[in-house]
């Protein structure tokens, strides 16, 4: 997620931004708003000088990190779709999904910190969440691949009642049954043949 400065960042100072907002979110998720901005950027490889830069606040930091991992989540969909058949790139999102969840989780108290100074960092990431998700279910719908009577609003809740009972890290094994579970009630029903 670029910084809007009217003008786009040179290739190492995007990549900076990057590292920065990868380990905000590490940091934050394990040490909440205790964490230090000389730790952030020490585990993103940075001074401190470049992290304040680009975050002179830890409100930007923390609404930037939790909004790179949105976008990271959606932008991913047209590369899975490229590279496997859509039932596949709908499971391996699900997964994306889960980690997405995972790191808002961990991040929970700082986001909290984030709202209440005034700023909303959720703004516009459910209808981002659900294009991306209604663009994977369309692409496996029209191969075939899933029931056509499931929505893509049905299907986030599920994701969504996923992620509230087993986004922790250390549930991670009980998440990956419960995805199987729901894209195993995905699968297309065959035809009943008519009883003579």
């Amino acid at each position: 997620m670029a910084r809007d400065t009217g003008r786009p960042l040179r290739a190492d100072a995007q990549r900076n931004r990057e590292k920065i907002l990868a380990a905000a979110v590490r940091v934050f998720t394990e040490e909440g708003l205790d964490a230090h901005f000389e730790r952030i950027a020490k585990e993103a490889g940075v001074g401190t000088g470049t992290l304040y830069r680009n975050f002179p606040t830890r409100e930007a930091l923390i609404e930037a990190a939790y909004r790179n991992e949105v976008a990271r989540l959606c932008e991913a969909v047209p590369e899975l779709l490229a590279t496997m058949p859509p039932r596949e790139a709908l499971r391996a999102w699900t997964r994306r999904f889960i980690d997405y969840a995972t790191a808002k989780l961990g991040m929970a108290e700082a986001l909290r910190a984030v709202v209440a100074s005034g700023t909303n960092p959720y703004a516009e990431s459910h209808e981002l969440i659900q294009a991306a998700l209604t663009t994977l279910m369309n692409a496996a719908t029209a191969a075939g691949a899933i029931r056509t009577d499931i929505s893509p609003t049905d299907m986030f809740a599920a994701l969504a009642g996923i992620a509230l009972t087993s986004a922790g890290p250390d549930q991670r094994e009980q998440a990956e049954r419960l995805l199987d579970l729901t894209l195993d009630g995905l699968r297309p029903t065959p035809p009943q043949e008519p009883d003579n």
